[in-house]
């Protein structure tokens, strides 16, 4: 069954085209690439009621997929996350219309099974047999069991200090694994020697479909909200795909007349400890330079130097946005607290958002009346250590 308006890749850089379907990694120019569809023709046969009556996952988006064949398809049932009003803590912090779109229920317990189910099945389309990546921990496990589902082999490589549950994530579903005494950076320059005609990089925004998956929150934002957005985001900040993935898919929306002019203002969350876009956007830069000596309790946020820098940053000036360092000590409490208010355990980077919120609202940067929602990236259950 062919699914897909993917129509070409595009370097928001340059502007140059390139074709969609064969393998491709960055842009001549050095810049990642972006999937492109022929948004005119899915309005004519595909509307937001159609998206209603399919099953509840992330690919009843499919028309805005790149994965043109249905057979390629490699899926364990991910996305359509809960979006959860949270107004106890809401109230706590002078946010109640708080909510949290909670992506710790996807398969590999973070949202990296999003961008692992598309990048995988469009690889295994465009004939790649076998994957690599560096990674903080979470996208290298997604990666290794998506790559698994779909037949193919995986290699990783991570950090010693990743979270010990997503090394075994990697040794169940079979993935090559490389343990590296650095950070992600060091694990990149292991991967980069072993890439080459066999072996496709599938690291951070060098190949174009994990963004395509990680866009997919934005539609389900939307949808859940009765085809409209948000007055703010706050996303964790990292490599910065779910926060550049989120604002190409509420474009996509705008274009394709699903949603208003009005788009959510976009708000990037990292440390204190490595901060290199609230450096850059502080700044009024359109580039960040590398952090040194990055570190964190929120591991999936220590990215030194975010090869999408670009990419974010134009987000945040797009949408009136800005970017906020969050001390770990102040992370770790709001991470107790909204347990005891809500129920629900946060991944450490999700727990920052809600620190930056409370940061923002003391601030005056954010009014009481406003609906704000916070992106918890994964469940709580795969950082046992961030709760005495």
């Amino acid at each position: 069954m062919t699914a897909s308006y993917l129509t070409h890749l595009e370097c928001p850089r340059c502007g140059n085209h390139h074709a969609a379907d064969r393998p491709q990694n960055l842009c001549s120019c050095g810049s990642p690439l972006l999937a492109r569809y022929d948004l005119a023709a899915v309005r004519a046969v595909v509307e937001p009621a159609t998206i209603a009556t399919r099953p509840a996952d992330l690919w009843r988006y499919r028309e805005l997929l790149p994965v043109r064949d249905t057979a390629h398809i490699a899926t364990l049932g991910e996305g359509w996350t809960p979006l959860l009003p949270a107004a106890r803590y809401g109230a706590r912090i002078g946010l109640p219309r708080l909510l949290v779109k909670d992506e710790g229920l996807v398969p590999t317990g973070s949202f990296k099974a999003r961008g692992a189910a598309v990048g995988v099945s469009r690889a295994r389309e465009l004939g790649v047999r076998h994957v690599a990546m560096p990674t903080n921990g979470n996208a290298g496990a997604a990666w290794a069991v998506y790559a698994a589902r779909a037949g193919l082999r995986a290699t990783i490589a991570m950090p010693l200090a990743a979270p010990a549950i997503t090394r075994k994530e990697c040794v169940v579903a079979g993935a090559e694994l490389h343990l590296v005494d650095g950070l992600i950076g060091d694990a990149g320059r292991l991967i980069a020697g072993l890439v080459g005609a066999e072996v496709f990089d599938v690291s951070t925004l060098k190949e174009p479909y994990r963004l395509e998956g990680k866009k997919t929150m934005g539609y389900e934002l939307a949808e859940q909200l009765g085809w409209r957005v948000p007055d703010v985001i706050l996303y964790p900040t990292g490599g910065g795909v779910g926060l550049i993935g989120i604002h190409k898919a509420l474009g996509e929306l705008r274009e394709l007349g699903w949603i208003g002019d009005k788009l959510p203002r976009l708000v990037a969350v990292q440390s204190t400890g490595c901060a290199p876009i609230v450096a850059a956007f502080t700044a009024g830069a359109r580039r960040a330079e590398p952090w040194p000596d990055a570190h964190t309790v929120a591991f999936g946020i220590t990215v030194p130097a975010p090869l999408g820098d670009e990419l974010i940053l134009d987000a945040l000036y797009a949408t009136g946005g800005t970017a906020i360092a969050i001390d770990d000590t102040d992370l770790l409490a709001d991470l107790r607290a909204f347990g005891a208010d809500e129920g629900l355990w946060l991944c450490p980077e999700g727990a920052a958002c809600l620190t930056a919120a409370r940061a923002l609202r003391a601030s005056g940067w954010l009014s009481e009346d406003e609906e704000v929602v916070v992106l918890n990236t994964g469940t709580g259950l795969k950082y046992p250590d961030s709760v005495a």
